[in-house]
């Protein structure tokens, strides 16, 4: 037994001096504000301070905080938020907010020494703390502002959409109180834990399980326990993966058992010696020789998940008839999602009902996933949605779900389940690595003439969202441009590698990197400037698009006409600096992009509910999971708006299928839109409820009292006594409930039809600097131009580009997953504060209409211009042309010296 000093007070605890300090305060004295994201140091989410100094609490054995003092997040606020903590909100600075916590720590220690730091200091000061979502310059624009005036009031009722209104779930990001997957747990929860698979392919048989489990006093279970069809996938027809292996793994990483025990025994326990046995199967690895290897899945014996196919116009014949014709071959690598948190949940029985918390971004789909897997109905399976530390796409497909359910099922208790970081990275979703070929050709003028673009992806050991990817692909391969002549197919095949899913772009950011690369061959040949070249090709309003689909809200031609003074800038910039280096050379590329909101032509509704109660409270059940996009806030306001209430007067029911609606996934940049556009017709419909029932006009003001609904127009005010009025459903005395599915065109065998209702669209201009002997590159600034259709938070939309373009930057330079090898965030890299350039955000709105109040989706757009921009200034700073990223040191000097530079 011994003592330590916590935020100024004195605990008792009886411990083994080396466990990790993280583990003992998280687990032993609750302060859950400290997250872990690595137990390796790599991460620094679980930064606290001992004795005013920063440290990696899961590095730190208890011994060594003994006698000194130790402070976390809990103990920055006393009786309101510190000022820094108020600066964090102020600026959009906590996004998903699971790094939060870490960089408070890590800022709050450098403002003990500074008080007014330079962003120099402050990026140098957080260096060591790693966030995945904001790209870091809302942080350090806070650590930099900490203390200073605060933002002003929230805009009245009627005027929040385009209001830079702070995150309405931000407070418990900053103070440590926001409850993540492994946040939560009942006190008598088992700890779950999952024996996974050493090899990419093998057989395998269990040896005496009773044996092993009765002498640990465990419990073990596998397929063979599982009551239902244990198969899952995120699109129904195509799913193929179990969440317990039978007799024959096909990835590394896959489960083949869970044990399930005490947590104290649970933490002892090495699996090491677990009664498995393997016989290893040669594993198909390569994508480009799948076709006709032996069948990783028996179901899909050439290898084939799925092909895609848009064709419009003669392709041949556009570029047969050409003045000039670009090829290029590319490749991308397998991308890891690397968000802080790894996968965590708990499951519990509420009577016959099994009910699940964990991280996603699809609490139906989740449903209906464990259900199918268990043997239940849906309606037997409530999903509460934690706080995610992160999806960007991975958090869709199930996890953990069908396991701690399971366990929850066989043992009556409560259990949890937290991934290690190497078993979330080995066993979880990744970018699909592409090979790609284009050629792309264009007149004596200038003008696009004709495409053809061929894509192999490697969609890995399970479908995932590999149909989605093959199908989306094609429809974006050209670009926002116009080509009227156009062949675009894909295939994703299936390998023994990772499974391959949904990340922020599902196959666009790789199809951009091929397009984006020839438009500048094209370009050179013809003589002509980069920029001009693509504006000159942009699509127009009223024209159609390589699916027959004619555009509305296009504002791709503004977006590239905003870069153009930078343009112009950079470029003479660029030429000072050439012209004093010799060894180190600046060059700068463009690149554009557009995204279709939402599923590709098939349904993709949301539903929201709202509803006023006899108290005069007004509640939004808003569905949609919010992974720190920023959906809680954005829905809210365009919802008040409609309504024509304040945002204050709000309260949100988050998502939870047991009490909100189905708003759908987090995906495919579809909450602003789809989600968004139901909540405006729920505050419509509300708002017409209240003012039929007082008569009033159009333009009459809301206002909601104690007990009533006050009405304002010319002729006076009218009041609703809300205690006089019936149920309407739900618990509430008003109440509208609407539904939103965009209107789509199935596409036909030639994809012609009309794959998405709204697009939105964005172009990049990245100035780089390249070290010619080396073959590093460093990003100096990224000027990004979006087109947001209206602009509904300022604040959010920014912190949305800054972090896309890290992801973008990531992709580009330096992320590359190698199976086996990169499965720690220490081999496998990602941004950190030191890596981002300055980021310039432009705002375009171009509104569209169809969506709601005109806005269109951003979360995906931003990642997609920006590696194709960074290889396009790389090959204007050194000549050479990189088409296999991300474009490490090694395969950029080679190139250099292959071209004798």
């Amino acid at each position: 037994m011994t003592r330590l000093r916590v935020n100024g007070q004195s605990f008792p605890v009886a411990a083994d001096p080396a466990r990790r300090l993280s583990d003992l305060l998280r687990e032993d004295l609750g302060l859950r504000g400290i997250k872990v994201g690595c137990d390796a140091g790599d991460c620094g989410a679980c930064t606290v301070l001992l004795d005013g100094a920063p440290v990696c609490a899961c590095l730190t054995p208890m011994a060594q905080a003994e006698g000194h003092e130790i402070r976390t997040v809990e103990g920055l606020r006393g009786a309101a938020l510190d000022a820094l903590q108020t600066a964090f909100l102020r600026h959009g600075a906590a996004q998903c907010g699971i790094c939060t916590p870490g960089m408070l720590m890590a800022a709050t220690a450098l403002l003990s020494e500074v008080p007014e730091p330079t962003e120099d200091q402050a990026r140098e000061a957080l260096g060591g703390v790693l966030c995945r979502c904001t790209g870091y310059g809302r942080i350090i624009a806070a650590v930099c502002d900490a203390g200073r005036a605060l933002a002003g009031p929230r805009p009245a009722a009627g005027q929040a959409v385009g209001a830079a209104i702070e995150r309405l779930d931000g407070v418990p990001k900053v103070d440590g109180t926001e409850v993540f997957g492994a946040d939560h747990w009942p006190q008598d929860a088992l700890v779950v834990r999952a024996v996974r698979s050493p090899h990419f392919a093998a057989r395998f048989g269990f040896g005496d399980l009773d044996a092993w489990s009765g002498a640990r006093g465990v419990q073990v279970f596998t397929a063979a326990d599982l009551p239902g069809e244990n198969r899952f996938g995120v699109i129904p027809p195509f799913a193929d993966q179990p969440a317990l292996a039978e007799r024959e793994v096909r990835l590394r990483g896959e489960a083949v058992a869970i044990v399930v025990g005490e947590a104290g025994v649970m933490a002892a326990l090495d699996l090491v010696d677990f009664p498995v046995d393997w016989e290893e199967i040669e594993p198909v690895m390569n994508p480009d020789t799948a076709l006709g290897a032996r069948p990783v899945q028996a179901g899909r014996a050439d290898n084939v998940l799925i092909r895609g196919r848009v064709v419009q116009g003669d392709a041949a014949a556009g570029l047969a008839g050409a003045a000039h014709v670009a090829e290029v071959e590319a490749r991308t690598s397998f991308v890891e999602h690397a968000y802080i948190e790894p996968e965590a949940g708990v499951a519990w029985l509420e009577g016959d009902i099994l009910a699940i918390q964990a991280c996603t971004q699809a609490p139906v789909m989740d449903r209906d996933g464990v259900a199918k897997v268990l043997g239940l109905a849906p309606e037997k399976v409530r999903i509460i949605p934690s706080a995610a530390g992160g999806g960007f796409g991975s958090k869709l497909d199930l996890s953990l779900q069908p396991l701690i359910g399971l366990a929850a099922l066989k043992t009556g208790r409560p259990c949890r389940m937290v991934y290690s970081r190497s078993e979330s990275m080995q066993s979880t979703t990744k970018r699909h690595p592409a090979h790609m070929r284009a050629r792309i050709g264009a007149d004596a003028q200038g003008r696009i003439c004709g495409m053809e673009f061929d894509g192999t992806f490697d969609t890995g050991a399970y479908a995932s969202w590999g149909p989605t990817v093959a199908n989306r692909v094609p429809v974006h391969a050209s670009g926002p441009y116009r080509t009227p002549n156009y062949r675009a197919e894909t295939v994703a095949m299936h390998t023994n590698g990772p499974v391959a899913g949904a990340f922020r772009g599902f196959g666009v950011p790789q199809a951009a990197v091929a397009q984006e690369v020839a438009y500048d061959d094209l370009a050179e040949a013809l003589g002509m400037d980069r920029l001009a070249f693509r504006r000159l090709n942009a699509l127009e309003e009223g024209e159609a698009s390589v699916c027959g689909q004619v555009m509305r809200g296009v504002g791709i031609g503004a977006c590239l006409d905003a870069l153009r003074p930078r343009w112009r800038a950079a470029q003479a910039d660029a030429a000072e600096f050439n012209a004093a280096h010799s060894g180190v050379k600046r060059g700068i590329g463009v690149a554009s992009c557009w995204y279709g909101c939402g599923n590709t032509a098939l349904p993709n509704p949301s539903t929201v509910r709202a509803g006023i109660t006899r108290e005069g409270g007004l509640r939004l059940h808003q569905g949609a999971t919010d992974i720190g996009q920023g959906a809680n806030t954005v829905i809210a306001q365009i919802f008040a708006d409609a309504l024509g209430a304040a945002v204050e007067d709000i309260a949100l029911i988050g998502p939870d299928t047991a009490l909100t609606p189905d708003c759908g996934k987090t995906s495919a940049s579809r909450q602003t839109v789809v989600t968004g556009k139901a909540a405006l017709l729920a505050g419509q419909a509300l708002r017409a409820q209240i003012l039929a029932r007082t008569n009033r006009a159009a333009e009459a003001r809301i206002g909601l009292g104690p007990g009533k609904v006050v009405v304002t127009d010319a002729q006076g005010c009218a009041e609703i006594a809300l205690a006089d009025l019936p149920e309407a459903g739900h618990g509430y005395v008003l109440m509208a409930e609407e539904t939103y599915d965009p209107p789509t065109v199935a596409l036909d065998g030639n994809g012609q039809g009309a794959p998405y209702a709204v697009y939105g669209y964005g172009a990049h201009l990245a100035e780089v600097e390249v070290d010619l002997a080396l073959g590093t590159v460093k990003v100096a600034r990224i000027t990004a131009a979006h087109d947001l259709g209206r602009v509904v938070n300022p604040l959010l939309a920014r912190g949305q580009i800054e972090g896309g373009i890290a992801q973008g930057l990531g992709m580009a330079l330096m992320e590359e997953y190698v199976p086996g090898r990169t499965e720690n965030l220490h081999d496998y890299l990602i941004p950190t504060t030191g890596d981002m350039p300055e980021v310039e955000a432009i705002f375009i709105e171009v509104p569209d209409p169809e969506g709601p109040m005109g806005a269109k989706g951003l979360g995906e757009h931003v990642l997609i211009p920006t590696a194709p921009a960074i290889l396009n200034a790389i090959r204007d700073a050194s000549g050479v042309r990189i088409t296999h990223i991300p474009a490490l040191p090694h395969r950029v000097r080679a190139a250099i010296r292959e071209a004798g530079r």
